[in-house]
C-alpha cells in the first residue's frame, strides 16, 4: 500500500468526520430548540420515547449527540431515567441511518449537494435559511469524503499486505474488540460502520467477520455518553450506564446467535440486499439494532433498576438554602450547548424561589422583629448575590458556544431575568433593614397597617408564582392574571399610600413608622414590576 493511498484514505476520513460534524452542529443550531422541545414533551411512555429517540438521532445523524443530550436532561432533572432509557433505545436505531445512506452510494452526487449548500450560504441573507445551507454543505462534504475513501480503497485491493491483514482477521472476539476500540477512538459508530460499508463494497472485508465488528461498534459508541456523565450527578451516570448496559447485553445475545450460524444470517441479508455487499453491512447494522430494542424493550424498568447497582448511592441534595452552590450548572456539570439554556433556566428558577422565600422571611421579620430571621435574610441575600454572579458568568460562557438559533436569540433576556431576581432579593434585604430600624427605634405599626401589608404581600406572592411558572414553562396560561394583578397591585400601592397619609394626618402613627411603611409599600410594588419583567421575558427556545 503506497503513500498516495494512505493519504487519500486519511484525507477522505477527515472530510467524512468534518462533514458529519458540520451537519450535526448545524442541525442542532437551526432546529436544536425544537428537537429539544420534542424530547422533553413526547417521552411520556416507552413507545413514544423510543420513537422520538429514533427520529431525533436520524435527524441529527449522531447517536452520541442524542445520548449526551439525554444525559444532560437527566442531570438537570428534566427527564426521568425511564424516559431516558426509551430515548437511548431509539437512538440506537436512528444511528443506523448514516450507514444506510452510505450504502446507496450517494457520493456520486456529492459535488452537486455541496454546490447547492454553498449557493444557499452565499446568497441567502436569512440566518435560518443560511444555517440549512450549512447542513447541506456538511452533507456534501461527508459524501465527498466517502468518495475519496472509496477511491483509496479501490487501490487497496492490489496490496497483498492489506489483503493479508483482512484475511487474518478470523476471531469473532477480536473483531468485536476491534470494532469497540475503533468506535471509541472515532467517537461515532456511524463513521465506523460507514467505513465498513465501503470496505465491503470493495470486497476487502468478509461479511461474516464484519457482523462481529458491528457488534463491537455498539459498545464503543457508549464512550461519548460515559465521558459526558463523568462530571454529572449520579442519575446522569445512570443514564450513561443504561446506554452501556443495553449495548453490552444486546451484543452478548447477538454474539451468541451469530456463533450458532452466522453464515445463514449473512445469506439471508445478502438475498435481501440483492448481493450488494455494502448494503448487507448497512442492513445488518439496522437489523441488529432493531432486534436488540425489541428483545430488551420489556425490560426497560429492570435495566433502570440495574443502574442503581452499577452507580449506587444518592447525590447530596442542593436545596434552596444551600449557600454558594450551583445545582444545575457550574464546573461539575457537563456543558452541552443544546441544553445549556434549559439548565440556566432551571438554575434561575431555583434562584427565584430563594428570592421569593427570602422576601416572605423579611416581611415576617418586619412584623415579629425576630433578629434570627433578619440575620438569615442577610445570609440568604449573600447566596442570591453569589448565584447572580455565577449564572451571569455561565450565560456569558454559553453565549460564546454554538447555541441553537432560538436560544441565541433569547439568551439576552436571561441576563435581564438574573437582574430582576437579584433586585427582588435586594428588596427583601431592604425590608430586613426596616425591621432592624423598628427594633432600634421602637417604631410600631398599627394593626391596620400590618393587615394592609399582609394583603399586598399576598398579591405579590401570587404574581411571583404566576410569573415564574410562565417563565420556566414558557406558557401563556397566566398572562391575563398577571396583567390584572399588576394593575391591582399598582392601585393597591396608591390606595395604601393614601391611607398612610390619612393616618399621619390623624396622628394615628408616627412619622418614622409612616416613612418605613411608605418605603415597604413602594418596594413591594417594584417587586411586582420585576415579576412582570420575568413573566414576559423571551421564551428560552422551546419552540
Amino acid at each position: 500500500m503506497n503513500l498516495t493511498i494512505v493519504l487519500s484514505m486519511t484525507g477522505g476520513l477527515g472530510l467524512f468526520l468534518y462533514g458529519m460534524r458540520i451537519m450535526s452542529d448545524s442541525i442542532e443550531k437551526v432546529a436544536g430548540a425544537k428537537l429539544r422541545g420534542i424530547l422533553e414533551r413526547l417521552t411520556t411512555n416507552r413507545f413514544t420515547s423510543i420513537f422520538v429517540g429514533m427520529i431525533f438521532t436520524a435527524a441529527i445523524q449522531s447517536s452520541s449527540a442524542c445520548t449526551v443530550m439525554v444525559v444532560s436532561f437527566v442531570n438537570s432533572g428534566l427527564m426521568t431515567l425511564t424516559q431516558a432509557a426509551g430515548v437511548i433505545f431509539g437512538a440506537n436505531i436512528g444511528t443506523t441511518v448514516t450507514a444506510l445512506l452510505v450504502s446507496f452510494k450517494l457520493e456520486k452526487v456529492a459535488p452537486l449537494i455541496l454546490l447547492l449548500g454553498v449557493l444557499i450560504v452565499m446568497f441567502c441573507k436569512k440566518q435560518k435559511v443560511s444555517r440549512w445551507g450549512d447542513v447541506i454543505i456538511g452533507f456534501g462534504v461527508l459524501f465527498m469524503g466517502l468518495s475519496t475513501m472509496s477511491g483509496a480503497m479501490a487501490g487497496m485491493k492490489d496490496s497483498p499486505a492489506v489483503l493479508h491483514m483482512f484475511a487474518s482477521l478470523r476471531s469473532p472476539f477480536v473483531a468485536v474488540i476491534l470494532g469497540a476500540v475503533l468506535t471509541a477512538v472515532i467517537q461515532s459508530s456511524s463513521v465506523t460502520v460507514s467505513i465498513m460499508v465501503l470496505l465491503a463494497n470493495q470486497g476487502l472485508l468478509g461479511l461474516d467477520i464484519g457482523l462481529y465488528i458491528i457488534l463491537g461498534c455498539n459498545i464503543g459508541a457508549c464512550t461519548s455518553a460515559i465521558l459526558a456523565s463523568l462530571n454529572g450527578k449520579k442519575d446522569a451516570k445512570r443514564a450513561a450506564a443504561i446506554h452501556l448496559i443495553f449495548n453490552v447485553i444486546g451484543t452478548v445475545i447477538v454474539f451468541i446467535i451469530f456463533l450458532l450460524d452466522v453464515h445463514q444470517i449473512v445469506g439471508v441479508l445478502t438475498a435481501i440486499a440483492g448481493n450488494n455487499m455494502g448494503r448487507v453491512v448497512a442492513y445488518a447494522h439496522t437489523s441488529i439494532k432493531i432486534f436488540q430494542v425489541i428483545i430488551m424493550m420489556p425490560f426497560i424498568k429492570g435495566i433502570v433498576r440495574l443502574t442503581y447497582l452499577v452507580v449506587p448511592g444518592d447525590d447530596r441534595k442542593v436545596g434552596y438554602r444551600d449557600s454558594y452552590q450551583l445545582k444545575y450548572i457550574g464546573e461539575t456539570v457537563l456543558l452541552n450547548p443544546a441544553t445549556a439554556v434549559v439548565e440556566a433556566v432551571k438554575e434561575l428558577d431555583r434562584m427565584g424561589s430563594l428570592a421569593d422565600e427570602n422576601l416572605n422571611r423579611a416581611m415576617n421579620a418586619l412584623i415579629t422583629l425576630d433578629t434570627e430571621e433578619i440575620a438569615e435574610v442577610r445570609e440568604v441575600e449573600k447566596n442570591i448575590d453569589f448565584l447572580s454572579h455565577a449564572i451571569t458568568h455561565y450565560l456569558v460562557k454559553i453565549n460564546q458556544t454554538t447555541l441553537p438559533i432560538e436560544d441565541l436569540k433569547n439568551i439576552g433576556a436571561l441576563f435581564h431575568v438574573v437582574n430582576d431576581i437579584e433586585r427582588i432579593g435586594d428588596h427583601a434585604e431592604n425590608i430586613a433593614d426596616a425591621a432592624e430600624r423598628r427594633i432600634e427605634t421602637g417604631v410600631n405599626f398599627t394593626k391596620e397597617a400590618q393587615r394592609e401589608l399582609g394583603e399586598m404581600m399576598n398579591m405579590v406572592n401570587t404574581i411571583l408564582r404566576f410569573s415564574f411558572e410562565m417563565f420556566v414553562k414558557s406558557t401563556e396560561e397566566h398572562v391575563e392574571d398577571i396583567l390584572h394583578l399588576e394593575d391591582a397591585i399598582d392601585e393597591k400601592e396608591r390606595e395604601l399610600q393614601q391611607k398612610h397619609i390619612e393616618r399621619l394626618s390623624n396622628n394615628e402613627c408616627s412619622p418614622e413608622a409612616g416613612a418605613l411603611y411608605s418605603d415597604i409599600v413602594s418596594g413591594l410594588e417594584r417587586v411586582a414590576d420585576h415579576a412582570v419583567n420575568i413573566a414576559f421575558s423571551n421564551s428560552y427556545g422551546e419552540g
